[in-house]
């Protein structure tokens, strides 16, 4: 058992979860621990030898990891209580790639495996394994709150358990492949019903540990990084004068690494360091792009560029 923290941070080969392990790295020092995961071997061995520079002060070390395998992340996580008697820092950040040149219906079963089954399954591993002062946290948008679906969904995921948001998940894939998924009031855009899924989940799991993280000085919340100019979200907005995925990650780095937890943060949605209430938002849910061309995802998108209220 070592003495130093560990960090861990999943769909890290690029993007923000690239920039978190960096930045983690970089902040952290020599006895502390950086866990870079991903699917992909050669990926996350090429991560985390660029991770290893000049500016890493501590650890750092690249493991796969394919999170829509829960027996997997359960196992790893075993392996890290074993070794190190726990995490400290833990964030889930992996997504598959959804692109707007298929349709949704095709794209759906890995999205879902690996945004929200992959969230239900760090949350379920990695939470008991959390040692007291750690954070859990998992990497979300603006399009996680509630107000962003109909309101005919919305008590699907008020009060529910970790369990039950699984349950509504299962009902809302199903229904996406039946068709049936727009008459139920569910977005077209699957990203929409995920990010909320991906919230509720961690606001089910919080809400039963709410007392006991709070007097321990932990933290598990949802985090919006903001629109950030990256791969997977240049194959829908012109993110060219976006942040940039480090300058992104500045903000989570701070919220990850403060001495103190700020209760109002806790099991929400932040951005910023600032809370995103859960009910916020407008559902809407026009007709998808009719082809990936830059005019059609503009005129579709515009609407997700900044959040309603």
């Amino acid at each position: 058992m070592t003495a130093g923290r560990i960090a861990l941070v999943t769909g890290a080969n690029q993007g923000i979860g690239f920039a978190l392990a960096e930045g983690l790295s970089a902040r952290l020092g020599p006895n502390d621990l950086v866990l870079l995961t991903g699917r992909n071997p050669e990926r996350v061995a090429h991560a985390a030898a660029l991770v290893t520079t000049a500016n890493t002060t501590s650890q750092v070390q690249g493991r796969v990891l394919d999170v829509s395998d829960a027996a997997a992340v359960a196992k790893l996580a075993a392996e890290l209580e074993e070794r190190h008697g726990g995490v400290d820092i833990v964030v889930s950040n992996a997504i598959a790639r959804n692109t707007p040149d298929r349709p949704q219906a095709e794209q759906a079963d890995e999205f879902i495996d690996v945004a929200n089954g992959g969230t239900s399954a760090m949350l379920r591993s990695f939470g008991p394994v959390l040692r007291p002062g750690g954070r859990l946290t998992v990497v979300a948008s603006t399009l996680g709150t509630l107000g962003n679906l109909d309101p005919r969904l919305h008590p699907l995921f008020e009060d529910t358990s970790l369990d039950e948001i699984d349950d509504v998940v299962a009902s809302w894939r199903a229904a996406v492949h039946a068709g049936t998924a727009q008459d139920l009031g569910w977005p077209r855009w699957i990203n929409v019903p995920s990010k909320v899924a991906q919230v509720a989940a961690v606001r089910a799991v919080a809400r039963e540990r709410r007392a006991t993280d709070l007097a321990q000085g932990t933290l598990i919340a949802a985090i919006c990084p903001g629109l950030v100019n990256t791969a997977a979200a240049r194959l829908w907005f012109d993110v060219s004068r976006e942040q940039t995925p480090t300058q992104a990650a500045t903000a989570i780095l701070d919220l990850l690494l403060a001495r103190t937890v700020d209760p109002a943060t806790y099991g929400e949605l932040v951005q910023f360091g600032k809370v995103l209430p859960w009910h916020a938002g407008t559902p809407r849910d026009p007709e998808l792009p009719q082809s990936s061309s830059p005019e059609h995802l503009a005129q579709y998108l515009a609407q997700y560029r900044t959040p309603a209220t």
